[in-house]
């Protein structure tokens, strides 16, 4: 299987301060579907940033195998009061593959459609953010990292904030996206509960990859529902 993203030997640092990362080798496959998860200040969050070229390592090689990426970066929802509907906020995800200025051609306009569609939102789509559940408010900033056509999708944690069905809902649709578009998914998140029966692979970091591998080899407290995951 080709790769979608590979870090080799890969460390950084933040400044003069210690590292965040050290000694990262991590390789995705296209098409997986990956959660990444650990404890804040274990540098989840910095690695994701190093894979969308938001930094740069202090030493090592990333290497990401396409230019077609949608991020939905935390707090993407920090801009939810302004008066954007949802067909408009998906509309800026679409800067990216058009002019920004100026009536969308056709397929602009398609591809912003097909993506409302692909999330479940066409009802609302001419609905104020602000007026929609929080899952419904996460599904719109999806639909507009979709409206670019990414082959990759990077997500850093999607779920905050939002209850655990909309958390279930979420992590099943980017299944469904992952299935029927064959992107890569990198899903990042301090829980992994209600993505966990829909990753092939769960990695956590800890200043490093301290684990790699299916969920079910976890040990049984990371199962526990009641159990924070940090």
């Amino acid at each position: 299987m080709p790769l979608a993203l590979r870090l080799d030997d890969t460390s950084f640092s933040y400044g003069h301060g210690p590292p965040v990362l050290r000694d990262v080798d991590f390789e995705v496959d296209r098409g997986e579907f990956v959660a990444i998860a650990g404890p804040n200040g274990g540098g989840k969050t910095t690695l994701v940033r190093l894979v969308v070229r938001l930094e740069e390592p202090t030493s090592g090689r990333v290497e990401v195998f396409t230019r077609k990426i949608g991020y939905l970066p935390q707090r993407a929802q920090a801009g939810i009061d302004a008066p954007l509907t949802v067909r408009e906020l998906v509309t800026a995800g679409r800067a990216s593959r058009t002019r920004l200025f100026g009536p969308l051609a056709g397929a602009d306009r398609e591809a912003v459609r097909q993506s409302i569609d692909r999330v479940d939102l066409t009802p609302q789509a001419d609905r104020r953010l602000a007026t929609l559940s929080g899952g419904q408010q996460q599904r719109a900033f999806i639909a507009k990292a979709l409206a670019a056509e990414p082959e990759l999708l990077v997500l850093d944690e999607p779920t905050t904030g939002v209850d655990v069905e909309a958390q279930d809902a979420i992590a099943a649709l980017l299944q469904r996206l992952r299935d029927e578009l064959g992107m890569t998914v990198l899903y990042v998140s301090h829980e992994f509960g209600a993505v966990e029966r829909f990753v092939e692979r769960l990695v956590l970091v800890r200043g490093g990859i301290v684990f790699d591998g299916p969920p079910s080899a976890l040990p049984g407290v990371w199962h526990d529902p009641s159990h924070t995951h940090a």
